[in-house]
């Protein structure tokens, strides 16, 4: 029987961070966050990262441990992720991962092999980003729908390095990066992955998400993505600044927006992002759905009994 790994996805404000720390006390676990921007260092409110309380001596792992300026792929997350589940299986733990980043759910429960997958090339790349920068990305993205239409589904039209990445497998080698994520995924799993997707109500969702942008600006929002901006200024495309709740204040900063302005706009681009979290996970294979606007602690036990098979 192969060991068992609890994965709670989600989009924004699902409550995953709660309902992930009490399952963790109650099947021995430790926690493996999939969210790529709590990786970074200084990104502490605009993240939603939890803290050292909402952690309840629960050991965290894949939190706070990069540099804002430096670049991470998804490949090195699975790397790294993969060991943390061996580790915390071999000490008799239950694994838990938790994350409302599709790319990095995906990798796990995929175990993508991603030794398979091309090689940058740099040419094409600088080429395809010109090409945005100078017609903007409709253009690649009308591209993008024409060779690989599934891709395009995934991928928001705003993503330029992803439609990028896109073009560039496939101008490489002919082939779609569909198809080349479907080699890369492996047949024989090490692991029996328990996947749950966590719903609430589309109205009750975006309320929680625009209270939840009120009590990041009260805890110092702005403070912190001026710290941000300043940190990654000048350095290019970095994943770090992709992250909502940074960018916008930029114009802010400028002089060009108004902070209300600003806060409405997080909040619209939370909700947007919220709204294509939904839509990845509900084509994520084997995932199954709790809805989250039940009790808690009856959403606990559902869990729990379909980790140990009980549903």
């Amino acid at each position: 029987m192969k060991p068992k790994v609890l994965v709670i996805a989600g989009p924004t404000a699902s409550g995953k961070t709660k309902i992930s720390i009490e399952l963790a006390k109650r099947l021995n676990g430790e926690i493996i966050s999939a969210d790529s921007m709590q990786i970074y260092k200084d990104m502490n409110i605009g993240t939603a990262k939890p803290t050292e309380e909402e952690k309840s001596n629960i050991p965290h792992y894949m939190l706070d441990f990069l540099e804002v300026g430096e670049k991470f792929s998804v490949a090195q997350y699975k790397e790294m992720a993969m060991k943390y589940i061996e580790d915390i299986l071999s000490r008799g733990k239950t694994p838990i991962i938790v994350g409302g980043t599709g790319l990095y759910i995906n990798s796990i429960v995929e175990e993508i092999n991603y030794e398979k997958q091309i090689e940058e090339n740099k040419e094409i790349r600088k080429e395809l980003e010109e090409e945005a920068r100078e017609h903007g990305n409709e253009r690649l993205y009308e591209e993008l729908k024409k060779v690989d239409p599934e891709a395009a589904t995934r991928i928001h039209l705003n993503d330029t390095k992803r439609i990028v990445r896109a073009l560039e497998v496939f101008r490489l080698t002919g082939t779609n990066i569909t198809e080349y994520q479907k080699l890369s995924k492996q047949n024989d799993k090490k692991y029996d992955y328990k996947i749950v997707g966590l719903y609430i109500d589309r109205e009750k969702l975006y309320s929680r998400i625009n209270e939840r942008v009120e009590l990041m600006i009260k805890l110092g929002l702005e403070d912190e993505a001026k710290k941000v901006i300043e940190l990654v200024k000048d350095k290019g495309r970095l994943t770090s600044f992709q992250a909502i709740g940074y960018k916008e204040f930029l114009p802010y900063f400028e002089g060009k927006t108004s902070l209300q302005e600003t806060i409405d706009n997080i909040k619209q681009e939370s909700r947007r992002y919220a709204k294509r979290q939904i839509t990845w996970f509900k084509r994520t294979e084997g995932l199954t759905w709790i809805d989250m606007s039940c009790d808690f602690e009856e959403n606990v036990k559902k869990i729990i009994n379909y980790f140990e098979g009980v549903m």
